[in-house]
């Protein structure tokens, strides 16, 4: 059974075996996961990567039938759930176990994935998709959490802090606790002091790096990759970075396209564009038609995945790939 995001309240945990949660937005799968633990009548939840039990599913199997391993009802959260974790949930379907609720909490899975399409058919079973947060699901977090701790930040700051998070709220919440901890100094929180604060001052350098990639600005691309001492640990950041931008940029090529007025398309723009991003998104828009912008996006998830798999080579991958989209020809 396929539930949205916002119906989790609605899930009996007590009463239910399987629950699948897929999909990037890590922090509010995380706040979900929470939420179901908060809910269960019983507190005993064990977490364990995929792996783990694939290089012992008989010892996986025997814990679940013997209970040797757990004492009551078990509650097992299985992380970077991926496709090869069908065969052991089908074997659990098949030989009927009981006494347990198993959550699988997955990255992105495709239409045509099979752990998906398991859960998805069948009705005893709940599937969680957890997309992107928008930029009023963020707001609202933010105005929330400022106004329990009495913080005080205008709206444009407010705009500055979601336009930066990436659309994960895991990544908003570590940076409102910087800035709550700040706030009790007394001190005025302006929008220095907040690029200052977060993590937009490490950060800043791989926007300013996607930026002017997709601006086309050569020289400069080149000089950021040059002058910042990237990490393999830096490339899937700096992959999601860039597909968040690019489909931003999307959206406001498909609204150029239909207008034929850059300064409307750049005004009306939500989440606000913030001031000393209007010049170079007008580049971005007027480089990028939205067909060339899809190609880009479907390229970018394609990227992630090698980078996955490649870790010690992703640095390598990512900065080929943003030297060839920087130097290939816009559409101008």
């Amino acid at each position: 059974m396929i539930y949205k995001s916002y119906q989790i309240n609605k899930i009996d945990v007590d009463n239910c075996k399987f629950i699948l949660f897929y999909g990037k937005n890590n922090g509010a799968k995380f706040d979900a996961i929470n939420d179901l633990k908060k809910k269960s009548s019983n507190k005993n939840y064990i977490t364990i990567d995929e792996n783990q039990i694939l290089e012992n599913t008989d010892l996986f199997y025997n814990s679940l039938i013997s209970q040797s391993l757990f004492e009551e009802k078990k509650n097992i959260i299985i992380n970077r759930a991926t496709d090869k974790i069908s065969k052991v949930i089908e074997y659990i379907l098949e030989k009927k176990l009981e006494s347990f609720t198993i959550i699988c909490n997955a990255e992105l899975l495709e239409k045509r994935s099979r752990l998906r399409t398991l859960f998805e058919k069948n009705k005893e079973m709940i599937i969680v998709p957890f997309y992107e947060d928008t930029h009023t699901d963020l707001s609202r977090i933010i105005t929330f959490f400022i106004k329990e701790n009495k913080i005080s930040i205008s709206q444009s700051n407010i705009n500055l802090i979601v336009n930066k998070c990436s659309g994960d709220r895991g990544n908003l919440r570590t940076e409102l606790e910087k800035i709550n901890q700040f706030s009790k100094s007394g001190k005025k929180i302006s929008t220095e002091t907040l690029e200052k604060l977060i993590n937009l001052a490490e950060n800043h350098s791989i926007n300013e790096l996607i930026n002017n990639c997709l601006a086309k600005n050569i020289r400069k691309t080149l000089d950021i990759l040059n002058e910042n001492n990237y990490s393999n640990e830096d490339c899937i950041l700096i992959a999601r970075t860039f597909l968040s931008k690019s489909k931003k940029i999307l959206i406001l090529s498909d609204e150029y396209k239909k207008n034929n007025n850059i300064e409307l398309t750049i005004s009306s723009s939500k989440p606000p564009i913030f001031w000393k991003d209007k010049e170079i998104t007008k580049q971005q828009i007027f480089n990028w038609e939205p067909k060339k912008l899809k190609e880009l996006i479907f390229q970018l998830n394609e990227l992630e995945l090698s980078i996955k798999k490649n870790m010690n080579n992703s640095l390598n991958l990512i900065s080929d790939f943003i030297l060839q989209v920087t130097l290939a020809k816009s559409n101008n």
